[in-house]
């Protein structure tokens, strides 16, 4: 008897945990403050009886837009509402965000059925600050009507899907690993400027001395010719 008892009491340790997760639940857990990012509305479905149609999750304030991963057989609704405090953008202020989400299967085919999940998936800004924990109230429907509220603490028996906002450690990452800019030495002589301009320098003399030999020469050669030409003269 004492046997079956530990039996059973090893069986019930191994069946808590994993009813203990089976709720729903954003993945990844942690967003980038600012970022655009993808979160995966996890929603596994805990009845042995019974499949998930419906999934509604309620969003914290802050987020002035959600896109989302259309899943075939289910339909999709976004609902806004009015922000605490208008965001302001490149595009002028914003002053309404999402409010919630749903997700309905088409037919009961189409539901989540007992033992598997479905990912929900959304792409958002991340609002707030490191530290922050968002948290995003969720209704799960069942076939039959029972509807499990995940609105509770985290340590409750229904937690409601929580994001922890966490520092920008990719930009941090980014810069770190973007070399310095190189500081320019300060303007002195240019080596080959210089040599460029003494060899420029150089072939003008040269043309020049050489022109000068050049007019030397054919005046030489001009004296010259007059000479011998007077002295022709004054032979005849």
């Amino acid at each position: 008897m004492i046997k079956h008892a530990l039996l059973a009491t090893a069986a019930l340790a191994l069946v808590v945990p994993a009813t203990a997760q089976a709720h729903v639940t954003l993945q990844p857990e942690t967003g980038v403050a600012g970022a655009y990012t993808r979160l995966d509305v996890r929603v596994p479905n805990e009845r042995d009886d019974a499949s998930t149609t419906k999934v509604e999750v309620q969003f914290p304030d802050g987020f002035a837009a959600a896109s989302y991963e259309p899943v075939p057989g289910w339909d999709v609704k976004v609902a806004k509402k009015q922000l605490d405090q208008p965001i302001q953008t490149d595009d002028g202020e914003i002053t309404e965000g999402i409010d919630t989400i749903t997700w309905t299967a088409k037919s009961d085919d189409d539901a989540i059925p007992p033992g598997a999940f479905e990912d929900f998936g959304l792409s958002v800004q991340i609002p707030g600050k490191a530290g922050d924990k968002l948290t995003f109230k969720a209704l799960q429907t069942y076939t039959g009507g029972e509807v499990v509220r995940w609105i509770g603490a985290e340590d409750s028996d229904n937690p409601a899907p929580i994001v922890t906002v966490t520092a920008g450690a990719a930009a941090d990452e980014h810069a770190a690993a973007t070399p310095a800019p190189t500081t320019r030495p300060s303007a002195g002589p240019r080596t080959a400027s210089t040599t460029d301009d003494d060899s420029g320098n150089g072939l003008a003399i040269v043309a020049l001395i050489v022109g000068a030999l050049g007019l030397i020469v054919g005046t030489a050669g001009l004296l010259a010719a007059r000479r011998a030409s007077g002295r022709s003269g004054a032979a005849a």
